[in-house]
């Protein structure tokens, strides 16, 4: 008896697993001896404890020795074979759990979680241990992180750069008072998956002033002078041997820079303060820029970012190539692809030319021309707040060479368009870099972007031809071949394969392959069983577990109980008066009164829905934050009302993240993409609901018009107004010629008779009021665009009521989304824009 016992606890806890080094063990029980050995000899955390944080830390620690090897590879063969690279640049990279996606990517997941039973863990609750990495906000970011996805995956020789932030953008708390920032903690303890290359430093200059050397030769000097450290995150691509790396730059002050005098003098604040200014560069994504000291904080990020990178790019290139003479500058554009993700990493176009004329002695034509050939832009968005402009004050400030070369490039395109189309002379103030005309001139880094780059290219169909049509239409004239399209796309392994594994075993069931997760047009076929009973059944039983999933988890964070036999709607982006989760949420104000208005017996008639929004509001955007509030305030009371919580529910979900909406999305069956048409350059959440089964209630804008075409018109929600017809609303609206639908008004009445507390919405709801003047007017549509948006909201009441229409639409839905897997982006990207080719690990 005692004997069984024994054994029993052994097998529980590990006891019989040796800790021995198998860094590339396959096998469970090799695995399991790695993941020992790592919680032995290269511990985290003080002995005798195994528990799931641990565990998750040795986990990391096994799989990391695996991609070490693979990254080393890829890396060698890289030099050997010495192709043309591509450097990705951006702020942002909303990279999500790494631990779940490398032993996806790697085929070992099964593998690692037998080892796990072995050391009596379960993987689910090993992987719940990490913590998101606070690199990024947004669609921008998580958009980087899908794209290093698919270079690794199709096995392209590519790197990404960005900055570790300590921070991150905000941890979002829900309390009374709305919507609370907090830090986010996700380096308190530290990151398994990055690597510290101390080797790999660069310095990255600030202020100072420059030195005339000679007619044709300038240097900038003094200022301050902060170091550029790498730290290396590998990015594996699935099923290949090929590991890319994130390469994030950290800020450091060197110990020279620490004054001893000072400090044993009692001044410990002045002792350190290049110490302490380096520590704010990486400290917090997007600090906020009212004051003299944001805006510098903010430009000095992006310098940081865009001349480490470039040093190491230059660095690398020299390394490769034999002779270090001049002969070989002429190479650099057949073997470097530079990417600017929006306008954030502007200044790479200044700083290559300086690096290439002060460093290493290029006039200005030569440097010109090697700078033109090798960096493109993607331009993310046309919204005129979006469209950074820096004051010239300010830049001459920080970066005064750097202000010198953009006056030079500003100049000479302003000769070059003057003598060869002179007919746009009267387009050149809006056209020029530097704008003169403002109280405070500025510099316009879009313009910047389009003059200085080889390519530059929208995110979605609409998009693109908004850019062409309106933004940069002038530049079109000079440049027709300059401007491209390449519609935003979603990585299939985080987004279905891994989030959906039920969803995912029935599509390769029914498609008898599995190639479908890198071939995502496969999914095509689909449509041939698209009334087929018995997928419909096992469909429908794959949703109801996602839906399952998400109720837990909501029970968990927001303690409000949720009916998985209900509609799942869901909204989640970051919180922007655009993307209007104001609409959203008056739509679910009308509903709640209407429901309240109703017999028990007409309640009963109704399709139940439980409504859940998510995301952030930029931390001083007061309207956002009062949105937040607002449908806080809208749950607590139609939670709490038990002639309705039945038949409706509102849930804000708390810190919207990568892994948060890994629960969501697949659990969700409506998913709301409302912005007012024009707006929304793309959107990727979109791809995400609609490849997972989810139905699209949404306006034609961004992706929505082609994720529409694909899946088809019936199978798509449509309202609102057309991108087209927006200037003309808005233009009758300031001349008083708007009629509000009663229903809107009421809503809006239902909100100022204090049905939701004593808060003041006041504010709010007048920026959808007036014709005209700031913060009114409804710039956005809400008022417009809320009949149709009632209307489409009830065809979907109907649509679901048809459980065998529902369920074939929904399958259309992922049947059709085939094209938008970021590696099609990619494969476009690499052969249209970088002329870069695959560089396998053999």
């Amino acid at each position: 008896m005692s004997m069984e016992v024994t054994t029993k606890s052994n097998v529980n806890t590990g006891a019989d697993v040796p800790a021995i080094a198998q860094p590339l063990g396959e096998e469970p029980t090799e695995i399991a001896s790695n993941i020992k050995y790592h919680s032995h000899f290269n511990p985290h955390f003080s002995p005798f404890k195994f528990e799931p944080e641990q565990a998750y830390y040795a986990t990391a620690d096994s799989v990391r020795d695996r991609l070490i090897k693979q990254w080393n590879d890829t890396y060698l063969h890289f030099d050997k074979v010495n192709p043309k690279q591509t450097y990705y640049l951006s702020m942002e990279y909303l990279q999500g759990r790494a631990l779940t996606n490398a032993i996806g990517n790697l085929d070992i997941h099964d593998a690692y979680a037998d080892a796990l039973k072995k050391l009596g863990h379960e993987l689910e609750e090993v992987v719940e241990q990490e913590k998101d990495a606070a690199l990024g906000n947004g669609g921008l970011g998580r958009l980087a992180s899908c794209f290093l996805d698919s270079m690794a995956t199709l096995n392209l020789p590519a790197w990404g750069y960005g900055l570790r932030y300590k921070y991150g953008l905000f941890k979002q708390l829900i309390t009374k008072a709305g919507q609370e920032e907090v830090p986010e903690d996700w380096l308190e303890k530290f990151s398994p998956w990055e690597v510290v290359r101390h080797d790999v430093v660069f310095p990255v200059r600030f202020f100072g002033h420059v030195e005339v050397l000679s007619s044709d030769s300038r240097k900038w000097v003094g200022g301050e002078v902060i170091q550029a450290v790498a730290y290396d995150v590998p990015i594996p691509g699935y099923k290949t041997k090929n590991t890319n790396s994130l390469r994030l730059w950290e800020a450091k002050a060197s110990s020279e820079d620490f004054n001893l005098f000072l400090f044993n003098d009692g001044e410990y604040e002045s002792a350190a303060q290049l110490h302490s200014r380096a520590h704010q560069i990486c400290a917090v994504l997007y600090p906020g820029d009212s004051t003299e000291n944001g805006k510098l904080l903010r430009l000095k990020q992006q310098f940081f970012l865009c001349s480490a990178s470039l040093q190491d790019i230059i660095a690398r290139f020299k390394e490769r190539e034999d002779g270090k003479g001049d002969h070989q500058w002429s190479e650099f554009p057949k073997k470097v692809a530079i990417q600017l993700n929006d306008t954030h990493p502007t200044l790479t176009i200044p700083e290559l030319m300086r690096l290439l004329m002060d460093d290493e002695g290029l006039g200005w034509d030569e440097a010109w021309n090697i700078t033109t050939r090798t960096i493109a832009y993607t331009n993310h968005t046309v919204l005129p707040e979006a469209l950074e402009k820096w004051s010239q004050a300010v830049m001459w400030k920080l970066l005064p060479r750097h202000m010198e070369i953009i006056e030079e490039i500003d100049k000479r395109f302003v000769a070059t368009i003057m003598s060869e189309r002179p007919d746009l002379e009267n387009k050149m103030p809006s056209m020029r870099i530097l704008d003169h005309d403002t109280p405070k001139p500025v510099v316009r880094m879009a313009n910047l972007c389009v003059v200085s780059s080889h390519t530059v290219n929208g995110v979605a169909q609409l998009h693109s031809d908004i850019l062409k049509a309106e933004l940069f239409a002038d530049y079109v004239s000079v440049w027709p071949t300059k401007f491209q399209n390449k519609t935003n796309g979603i990585t299939p392994r985080r987004w279905i394969r891994f989030c959906s594994p039920e969803l995912s075993q029935i599509i390769t069931k029914w498609l008898k392959t599995d190639q479908w997760v890198t071939n995502l047009e496969l999914l095509a076929n689909l449509r041939e069983f698209a009334d087929n009973a018995e997928l419909h059944a096992e469909w429908e039983s794959a949703k109801m577990a996602n839906k399952q999933r998400l109720a837990l988890y909501i029970l968990r964070v927001t303690g409000v109980s949720i009916d998985p036999n209900t509609l799942f709607d869901i909204q989640v982006k970051r919180i922007h008066e655009y993307k209007r989760q104001l609409l959203n949420v008056l739509g679910v104000i009308y509903r709640y009164k209407k429901l309240k208005e109703m017999s028990p017996q007409e309640r009963k008639n109704t399709t139940p829905r439980t409504v859940m929004i998510g995301g952030k509001a930029f931390a001083t955007y007061t309207n956002a934050k009062r949105i937040v509030k607002l449908v806080t305030d809208v749950g607590d009371v139609v939670n709490s009302d038990p002639e309705v919580n039945n038949y409706l529910k509102v849930v804000f979900v708390p810190n919207y993240n990568v892994s948060v909406a890994e629960m969501l999305i697949p659990g969700s069956e409506l998913s709301q993409h409302i912005s007012t048409a024009g707006m929304e350059a793309s959107g990727t959440s979109n791809m995400k609901f609609a490849l997972n089964g989810c139905l699209i209630v949404g306006t034609l804008d961004g992706a929505n018009v082609e994720i529409r075409e694909e899946i088809g018109e019936d199978n798509f929600f449509l309202f609102g107004a057309t991108a087209d017809e927006v200037p003309r609303l808005r233009k009758e609206r300031e001349n008083g010629l708007f009629k509000p639908d009663p229903r809107f008004e009421e809503a809006k009445q239902f909100i100022r008779s204090g049905a939701f507390g004593t808060y003041d919405y006041n504010p709010l709801l007048e920026s959808l009021e007036g014709n005209s003047g700031y913060g009114r007017g409804d710039y956005f549509l809400v008022g417009h665009d809320f009949p149709s948006y009632m209307d489409a909201q009830a065809r979907v009441d109907e649509a679901y009521k048809d459980r065998q229409r529902w369920i074939k639409m929904s399958i259309l839905s992922t049947s059709g989304s085939g094209k938008f897997s970021s590696d099609r982006t990619i494969s476009q990207y690499a052969k249209d824009i970088w002329k870069i080719e695959e560089c396998r690990v053999p």
